[in-house]
């Protein structure tokens, strides 16, 4: 079985009070906890479709889709796809270790 990173603290105080809150996202920090959870951490990638994320967070794919966007944005994910049918491959960020 994979080692799970623990959450930096930088995501519960900070980013989950920012997102939640400040953005009124709870979705991208839900989907930004579960990318982090799939991959075991900062830096690592994980293949994963839209309509699974949806599933594995209990969240619409239109929410998903506004959570990654929002992500995306802000620095904390990125996200490839080979082809515009792709599944993407998503990386998470942790930029405030910078």
């Amino acid at each position: 079985m994979a080692r799970i990173a623990p959450l930096d603290d930088y995501v519960v105080d900070t980013l989950m009070p920012d997102l939640v809150a400040h953005d009124r996202s709870p979705s991208a920090f839900v989907v930004y906890v579960k990318l982090w959870h799939s991959t075991g951490g900062p830096g690592r990638r994980v293949q994963m479709s839209l309509s699974t994320l949806a599933v594995e967070t209990g969240l619409s794919k239109s929410s998903v889709q506004a959570a990654l966007r929002r992500l995306r944005k802000r620095g904390f994910l990125a996200s490839r796809m080979a082809s515009a049918t792709a599944v993407p491959v998503h990386t998470v960020l942790a930029p405030w270790r910078r």
